[in-house]
């Protein structure tokens, strides 16, 4: 594992975007694993400025989401299809029909789980995966449980993820309260992967990177995995 340590979210996010970008460069028909929330909007920034520089390609590349909320239209501001699209999608030369994500308008939530299992080991995995991390320690929207979930499924979050995320939210809005997510097998069949965490996570990481591995602190499991990089700011 390799924890970089940087003096700005800006910092951060370039560091971030230049390893996905190489990964793009070294293999452009590659599959990057992404990540919604504010901590990669800076990394998503700096590589539509990359491809406006045209310093790097996408038009091979095929992406996998974490998770998408239930309940909500991809036209939802609040869906995760609709987050990447405007941050990301449609600011870069990526093929829309590459980008994946669960469909969280699906009537059966396991069925569409298993589905989007399949699509993800059908591309091989991610190549690289971009993750944040949550104040409970949560990565996609495995929350801490008894046990590390295996494949994509359905997810009830904590009171502390929903209130976490309302501010988001409108007012009348309501917030989600289930999502259908990676599971960490899932998560952790990456051939890469790269944490972002603000100064703001900075307890969590360290318990994180350097506590006992366990389902209640989800990722903890990171530190069995070969090829992590952390890059946090203070």
């Amino acid at each position: 594992m390799r924890i970089i340590s940087t003096n700005s979210y800006e910092q951060m996010s370039v560091m971030a975007a230049g390893m996905i970008a190489a990964q793009v460069l070294l293999k452009p028909d590659c599959v990057l694993g992404l990540a919604t929330g504010s901590s990669p909007i800076g990394a998503y920034q700096e590589l539509i400025r990359m491809h406006e520089k045209k310093l790097v390609d996408f038009s091979q590349v095929k992406t996998v989401n974490l998770d998408e909320y239930c309940g909500l239209e991809p036209t939802n501001p609040q869906s995760y299809r609709y987050f990447m699209n405007k941050t990301l999608f449609e600011h870069i030369n990526i093929d829309l029909r590459n980008t994946f994500l669960p469909d969280g308008m699906a009537e059966n939530a396991g069925k569409e789980s298993r589905r989007y299992q399949a699509l993800v080991e059908k591309l091989g995995g991610a190549d690289l995966q971009l993750l944040g991390i949550g104040r409970n320690g949560h990565i996609g929207f495995n929350e801490p449980n008894d046990y590390f979930t295996r494949d994509v499924h359905e997810e009830k979050l904590t009171q502390s993820t929903i209130e976490a995320n309302s501010r988001l939210f409108g007012e009348g809005e309501t917030v989600p309260t289930t999502a259908i997510t990676m599971g960490i097998g899932t998560i952790m069949k990456a051939d890469k992967i790269v944490l972002i965490a603000g100064a703001d996570k900075a307890e969590i990481v360290q318990e994180a990177l350097y506590g006992k591995v366990t389902p209640q602190v989800p990722a903890s499991v990171l530190q069995l995995h070969k090829d992590v990089t952390v890059i946090t700011c203070r």
